[in-house]
């Protein structure tokens, strides 16, 4: 029987309430498919930061790099900026551990609606590869003459050769398991350095792959297109903040934050990939036992399989859309009453049947 080490953050907010339930299927359908799961949690959290300063301690990602893959809820609390939840655990793990591919899969769902009329799941079903380790997000730069008439920030952006390449070809490579059609964000035509330099390499790595038909988009156009003719889009590659801002309007197109999972993977596999909800911590709803537990549930399909159980996952992700097509467990994002904990328990069952 395989076991894998699993290390469990569900950081703030609805995050501690998702993960719960992530975790209640994902043992129901190891369980089923003869493997374990040994999750260790980790308290690391806004609160935690609240209580000593920091979001995780000293020696979190050494304690992290001996598990085989990583769970993360949300984080993110009032009180605590989110440059420093987010800088204090989430970008050092992606970073330190080379997850320099953010994976997000979108698709309209059994039992949900889309805010575009009229639009079927078969048209509304992409993803975004979302470069994840450089780019605009950056710590070069600073502030001068704080408080003065002359004050200004600098932020840095930095997009390398290998960075670049290595996401681009990615994609490529996951558009010749799909349709064959990848895009790439864009703009340059208004980014004069960094943007120039990734379309031409795109148009380098487009020529190793004959049989994908690619195009480059100015970001603005393409966020148009998810909007207009979603059809048209299979695989999007994009930098860090074009990445993050087009995988939120696509998860909004197909039913909402509350249904999109993200995985932050090691293609390499030489270190613990890490998979999360797009979703944030919602602190507004935290607690109450109303929150969407499907984005959560999803990510951990996603770790399944990058774990090899690719049976395992996609028998809850069959579970998933199962209980969201009958309609009768439902949260109340998806106009129903059920609690998040109801809707975990009816996926976990789901899984078993």
């Amino acid at each position: 029987m395989s076991s894998y080490r699993i290390a469990s953050i569900p950081g703030d907010g609805i995050g501690v309430d998702v993960q719960a339930e992530a975790r209640k299927v994902l043992d129901r359908a190891a369980k089923r498919f003869g493997f374990t799961l040994e999750w260790t949690e980790f308290d690391w959290s806004c609160e935690r930061y609240a209580e000593t300063g920091r979001m995780m301690p000293e020696d979190g990602i050494e304690q992290l790099s001996g598990f085989d893959q990583i769970l993360l809820g949300a984080v993110g609390f009032p009180g605590v900026p989110d440059h420093v939840s987010l800088w204090g655990l989430l970008i050092p793990v992606r970073r330190a551990f080379s997850q320099y591919v953010n994976l997000r899969p979108v698709r309209l769902l059994p039992g949900t609606t889309s805010v575009l009329k009229d639009r079927t799941a078969d048209e509304l079903e992409m993803v975004i590869v979302r470069e994840n380790s450089e780019g605009e997000y950056s710590e070069l730069g600073g502030r001068q003459n704080r408080g003065l008439p002359g004050e200004f920030a600098l932020q840095e952006s930095v997009f390398t050769r290998v960075g670049v390449e290595r996401i681009i070809r990615y994609a490529f490579e996951l558009a010749q398991t799909r349709t064959g059609r990848v895009v790439s964000a864009t703009k340059s035509n208004g980014i004069i350095h960094t943007m120039p330099f990734w379309d031409e390499i795109f148009a380098e790595v487009a020529a190793d792959f004959p049989t994908v038909h690619s195009e480059q988009c100015h970001i603005d156009a393409l966020a148009a297109r998810m909007v207009q003719q979603p059809e048209r889009i299979d695989v999007v590659v994009a930098s860090n903040l074009f990445g993050d801002i087009l995988s939120d309007l696509a998860a909004a197109v197909t039913g909402g934050l509350g249904m999109a999972p993200s995985g932050n993977i090691n293609p390499e596999r030489e270190h613990p990939s890490m998979f999360e909800a797009v979703h944030g911590s919602a602190p507004d709803i935290a607690g109450k036992g109303i929150a969407n537990p499907v984005a959560q549930i999803l990510a951990g399909t996603m770790m399944l399989e990058h774990l090899g159980e690719a049976e395992a996952a996609r028998a809850v992700y069959a579970a998933v859309e199962q209980v969201l097509a009958t309609g009768e467990v439902a949260t109340p994002d998806l106009g129903g009453k059920a609690t998040t904990a109801e809707l975990g328990d009816a996926v976990a069952d789901s899984v078993e049947a």
